[in-house]
């Protein structure tokens, strides 16, 4: 069930946020995760940001745990799970906000040739949390909004696409589930997939630690076209 993996690399990409690159890739769609164990620790979802790196923020124990681990040190892999993106539409944009860019990293560099257009619309509550910015070479628009100003637009990602959605035929959004509400507000719950989070134990629909209404994240998604949420988010 698990694979065994090892930490060819590690480096900050942000404040409170590290790359993880692995001795092993993973076949994968955009979207997908993965279930990290570390034993005596526990066992968490990452999304992947490519086939062999995971991009992480420090929010608990087991996420300090990590931070803790040097290259050459090893990870309990399981997976990939769940539902990942689909590719629609020919101009898209990419809605992203603070820890909510490792799928959309992964849709871009997946398949950044398969669109006439991509533009991402990035947010973070300062400069300092903006992470895996070398995505603008994947995409042919990049467009950054900061609560405080300090890069791009004082603002929010949903400001930006509010007044840009007609532009675009699909949208693809990722970040706080405030962020994701305001995204399928402006988007009429229309033309729209979303990464949504919630605990997950198992991984695989088994025990519904993670159910959303009616559906379970890490069976039914976690990416959902908005029109599955409309009533629920």
């Amino acid at each position: 069930m698990y694979r065994v993996v090892e930490l060819k690399e590690t480096w900050e990409v942000a404040k409170d946020v590290k790359a993880f690159r692995l001795s092993k890739g993973f076949d994968f769609t955009p979207g997908q995760f993965v279930m990290v164990w570390l034993p005596g620790v526990g066992e968490k979802p990452f999304s992947l940001a490519w086939k062999d790196l995971l991009v992480i923020k420090r929010v608990g124990s087991f996420t300090s745990k990590l931070f803790e681990l040097s290259e050459g040190e090893r990870l309990w892999i399981r997976g990939p799970y769940g539902r990942g993106f689909e590719r629609r539409g020919k101009r898209i944009a990419l809605v992203a906000g603070g820890i909510g860019i490792p799928p959309l990293y992964a849709l871009a560099k997946a398949w950044g040739d398969k669109f006439e257009e991509m533009t991402l619309i990035y947010g973070a509550r300062s400069k300092n949390e903006l992470a895996l910015l070398d995505v603008e070479n994947y995409v042919d628009e990049v467009i950054l909004t900061t609560d405080d100003g300090s890069a791009g637009r004082k603002g929010f990602p949903t400001d930006v696409l509010a007044e840009r959605k007609k532009e675009f035929d699909e949208v693809y959004a990722c970040g706080p589930e405030l962020m994701l509400k305001a995204v399928l507000k402006v988007m009429e719950y229309k033309n729209v997939q979303i990464s949504a989070e919630r605990y997950m134990k198992c991984g695989i629909g088994v025990c519904g630690s993670c159910n959303l209404g009616k559906y379970l994240v890490c069976r039914d998604g976690p990416i959902f076209d908005g029109s599955q949420l409309k009533g629920i988010l």
